[in-house]
């Protein structure tokens, strides 16, 4: 054999038996099979084996069923954003004419893509008050196709009553879909509590150190699973094997770092609502937050993230000086990662609540919580800027 081929087809190769605790990354696109009767071009892996990179390395359905494990679910498929998730969701269910659900508090890009793409393919998505629990079986056409809820809302923090959702949509025959990200698929038993698709940003929580883009889709029986599936496969929605090894990685440490995450942004909120500064603190876990005992009731913990809204007479101007001030607290979006986090919403609205620019979304990083405190107190009395920002 030519040495130009040798490169392409080498008789020696390393020996086989390595076994390792970290999961091998699968790299590769082409997949080759053994005899011209073993070749299919089907998503469906699990069943007939692997055909094509598309539809997942074993990296990558590595993942899928480790996430599937975590929630409960039959299936879970592995897709390069939480904004993907949500789209592969919307098309799996709604059509030209469809009607769909969605909660006013939504992940702003997913309320864009119910007023964007969706509108112009002929779908009606209405949105809905996250607190109306069992209401919304008024809210329910003959053509409505999905409920989404997001519990609680990743900004404003309304926690939703989903069994109530769930039964109400039940009796009816609509699916009901959850952003499940904020519990990370564990504080929130989705599919114990009724839900039919989870889906999560393991940007956040699940990968935990900023350094990757993936989201996942979860669903509860087979029926979904072919209906979700096919949709999934037919977007194209391919996932780097890389970013699958570092969310398998996240995944180890996933349950000590929401134990941290949780007890310092409970700490550091509750120094927050002492603050004569702060009107309100929206952190789910305590008492006073609007939707607590539901979320007392439907949760087994609380995480990272949470908004607080300072009183009517500091103005928005004041606010973003606060912010600029911090020193630990980064401003950049997203949350659930290794580093605290603050960001501010100077247009958000919400029916019959107008917060003026004055409410600030912290993400609780893995920083000591007394520093943080100090860089919020030190923001607070007007403390000096970062020389770098």
């Amino acid at each position: 054999m030519h040495w130009r081929s040798r490169l392409l087809h080498p008789s020696r190769r390393a020996p086989e038996g390595f076994r390792s605790l970290v999961p091998p990354v699968h790299r590769g696109s082409t997949v080759i099979f053994e005899r011209t009767t073993d070749i299919r071009d089907d998503w469906h892996q699990a069943a007939h084996g692997y055909t094509y990179g598309l539809y997942g390395s074993p990296t990558v359905l590595d993942l899928g069923a480790r996430i599937a494990e975590l929630e409960g679910a039959r299936h879970t498929f592995i897709v390069p954003g939480g904004q993907a998730a949500i789209a592969t969701v919307y098309l799996a269910f709604c059509k030209a004419g469809s009607h769909g659900l969605v909660p006013y508090n939504a992940y702003g890009p997913s309320r864009e893509l119910a007023g964007g793409l969706l509108g112009r393919l002929g779908i009606e998505i209405e949105t809905y008050d996250p607190a109306i629990g069992a209401r919304i079986a008024g809210l329910i056409r003959p053509n409505t196709a999905l409920i989404w809820t997001e519990s609680p809302g990743s900004v404003t923090m309304e926690v939703q009553d989903v069994p109530a959702i769930v039964a109400a949509a039940k009796a009816r025959g609509v699916p009901v879909a959850l952003d499940n990200t904020y519990a990370a698929g564990v504080l929130f038993d989705a599919f114990g509590h009724g839900v039919d698709v989870s889906v999560q940003a393991l940007t956040k929580y699940v990968g935990g150190h900023s350094d990757l883009l993936l989201g996942s889709v979860s669903v509860a029986n087979e029926s979904l699973y072919e209906s979700v599936g096919s949709v999934w496969s037919q977007l194209g929605m391919a996932v780097s094997p890389d970013d699958a090894s570092l969310a398998l990685r996240g995944l180890q440490t996933l349950g000590i770092r929401l134990e941290r995450l949780e007890a310092s942004a409970l700490a550091i909120a509750r120094w927050l609502e002492s603050r004569p500064e702060v009107e309100q603190v929206l952190h789910p876990a305590l008492p006073g937050c609007p939707g607590h005992d539901v979320w007392k009731r439907d949760f087994t913990g609380s995480s990272s993230v949470f908004s607080f809204v300072f009183r009517p007479q500091i103005p928005a101007a004041a606010v973003a000086a606060f912010v600029d001030r911090l020193v630990f607290f980064r401003k950049g979006f997203s949350w659930g990662g290794t580093t605290s986090l603050a960001m501010i919403y100077p247009d958000l609205r919400r029916p019959g609540r107008d917060y003026a620019g004055r409410l600030v979304r912290l993400n609780v990083g893995l920083e000591e919580p007394e520093d943080l405190i100090a860089d919020l107190s030190n923001a607070l009395l007007g403390g000096p800027q970062r020389d770098d920002d």
